[in-house]
């Protein structure tokens, strides 16, 4: 069995965060999804994520094998929700983003740690309600979603400057 565990994200740690996205926009890419291929997410936001310490690391016996930024909070693209609305618009949120697992980490379910583990922790904080968003090709991120009891609520519109904005928000409300 293997040690595994989450921890927020160093500056230090910026290449090997950046390593693994690389990777992740490769697959979406051979997958055919044009999420991430427009230069998002890059360094910057990567950076900002780090400096708001809201980005995570997933690590697996010493080495960094997922980063995944949570924020707590309202996420902008989120007020305007179309073909459907959130169930919980009253209690804080925690939004997911930017989850990826780096290369040499796949078929491990590692991403299932990754969620569990990022859900605890919100959840340690008091937060009860999660979203996270995702585009209509990404299947494997849907699957994910749905796996964890997430309910599609509609499509929401992402601010990064992208060809297709559209992105399917899912919903997670814990008791």
């Amino acid at each position: 069995m293997s040690l595994i565990f989450i921890k927020r994200a160093k500056l230090r740690d910026l290449p090997a965060i950046m390593a693994i996205i690389d990777h992740a926009k490769a697959q979406l890419k051979a997958a055919g999804s044009p999420q991430w291929q427009d230069g998002y997410p890059d360094a910057a936001a990567l950076k900002k994520d780090v400096d708001g310490q809201q980005c995570w690391l997933l690590v697996v016996d010493g080495q960094v094998a997922g980063t995944a930024t949570m924020i707590i909070g309202d996420e902008p693209s989120y007020v305007d929700i179309e073909d459907g609305q959130w169930q919980n618009n009253q209690d804080p949120y925690a939004t997911i983003h930017r989850i990826a697992i780096g290369a040499g980490f796949g078929g491990q379910h590692l991403s299932h740690y990754f969620f569990s583990n990022l859900i605890s922790e919100a959840y340690h904080e008091g937060v009860r309600n999660f979203r996270m968003d995702t585009h209509a090709q990404n299947q494997q991120m849907q699957a994910i979603a749905r796996s964890f009891g997430y309910k599609h609520r509609g499509t929401i519109y992402v601010t990064e400057q992208t060809s297709d904005a559209s992105r399917l928000a899912f919903e997670l409300n814990l008791d």
